[in-house]
């Protein structure tokens, strides 16, 4: 069946290929994915999936729809929003709206689900089971993510696990790499507020300087993944931005606000930043006579690979790409809300290289001139449909 569904994958490659450029010329930001939403339902129903479902969130953004049926039921998952960024490449596929671009392979996402769709409706009858496809907005959300939204809208009730895909244009083209357990980090944005006594910057002696308290608030934070984290475990604390109430030569500001982020992979970690933060922060501030107010918001958990989906992911893979193709991957600082699937259902995600330098396609996600290598998405489709196959037949 896997030859059979990797042919089929194939027999569809142009349609998925042209599905994908469509998506790239008319990009949509997180919970504006309206007439991508549409787009995708109308052609579900064309294929015959059933519960055909639209609008997640309080939106008209995201789908879902059944293939099959049966007890058993397996999902899986593709995001579908685009980043505020200008598409700076020179192809005929540019996207068409200013200021909005599939800069992290999102389009090549829901036109490899799309493609799977196709090859599970031509497979229906050897279907052990139901199959749930999962069209999800706003993954670069964060602060509202997709994922959770399809969560609480039902997606998942009757499913038993979820199975993703993310392209990776730092991957070499049509190589997979997966990880069982922790594969893809938490991430956690906080925001700090210092406030002291502004005066003139000829007489610091009459202020208590916050831009000072600041400079030494930001150096003490550093200490705590370097000092306080054992070597063994990942975490990474980044200051993202500082700005002063004041931006006057000659003038001590009164307050200053930090916003920065963190990033770990067990909740000990997560925990342990946390807290020391906050006592860092107040004790550093208070020495030097100001005030401090630290929020700190756990945005994404981290993605957690279930370890019986992903030997079933490794075993496929290899059977469709060869095992000299399938690799183990690396811990990944990056986040993912994938990771939401995970807390309620076994789940595993993996990547798939998208990248070739010949090709101008190993430009870093998020950037301007971010490309995919679309020969392989004919294989994306086939991994999708074959895991679908694969564990319904298992289970």
């Amino acid at each position: 069946m896997l030859e059979k569904i990797k042919a089929l994958a194939k027999e569809y490659e142009r349609e998925i290929v042209e599905r994908r450029r469509y998506f790239h010329m008319n990009p949509e930001t997180s919970w504006n994915e309206v007439e991508t939403t549409k787009v995708i339902a109308e052609e579900l129903k064309k294929l015959g999936c059933e519960n055909v479902k639209t609008g997640f969130g309080e939106t008209r953004c995201g789908v879902t729809a059944d293939i099959g049926g049966g007890s058993k039921c397996v999902g899986l998952r593709a995001d579908i929003d685009a980043l505020p960024l200008n598409d700076e490449k020179d192809v005929p596929y540019k996207s068409q709206k200013p200021g909005v671009m599939h800069a992290c392979g999102h389009d090549s996402h829901a036109a490899m689900l799309l493609g799977a769709a196709k090859i599970l409706t031509r497979i229906k009858s050897d279907l052990k089971g139901k199959v749930r496809l999962l069209f999800q907005p706003a993954e670069e959300h964060g602060l509202k993510p997709g994922a959770q939204a399809l969560i609480d809208g039902g997606a998942l009730e009757g499913v038993s696990a979820v199975f993703g895909i993310h392209s990776m244009s730092t991957v070499p083209a049509g190589e997979l790499q997966y990880r069982s357990g922790p594969f893809m980090a938490a991430a956690d944005a906080w925001e700090l507020v210092i406030t002291g006594r502004g005066g003139h910057g000829s007489t610091p002696e009459t202020s208590f300087d916050s831009n000072a308290a600041a400079f030494q608030v930001g150096s003490a934070l550093q200490n705590i993944v370097s000092r306080e984290i054992s070597p063994k475990d990942a975490a990474v604390l980044s200051i993202g931005g500082v700005k002063s109430s004041s931006y006057v030569f000659n003038i001590i500001p009164e307050r200053v606000e930090m916003v920065g982020s963190v990033r770990t992979f067990r909740a000990e970690v997560q925990d342990h930043v946390e807290e020391a933060m906050k006592r860092v922060v107040k004790g550093v501030s208070e020495a030097m006579r100001c005030k401090a107010d630290i929020k700190y918001n756990r945005v994404i958990p981290a993605t957690v690979n279930d370890s019986e989906s992903t030997e079933l992911v490794k075993s496929v893979a290899e059977s469709l790409l060869g095992a000299d193709k399938v690799k183990e991957s690396e811990l990944i600082m990056g986040s993912e809300d994938f990771s939401y699937f995970g807390r309620v259902v076994p789940s595993v995600f993996a990547n798939l290289g998208v990248g070739n330098a010949a090709k101008k396609c190993d430009f870093p996600h998020h950037s301007a001139k971010f490309d995919v290598d679309e020969s392989v998405l004919y294989l994306g489709a086939a991994l999708h449909a074959a895991f679908a196959w694969s564990w319904l037949g298992k289970h």
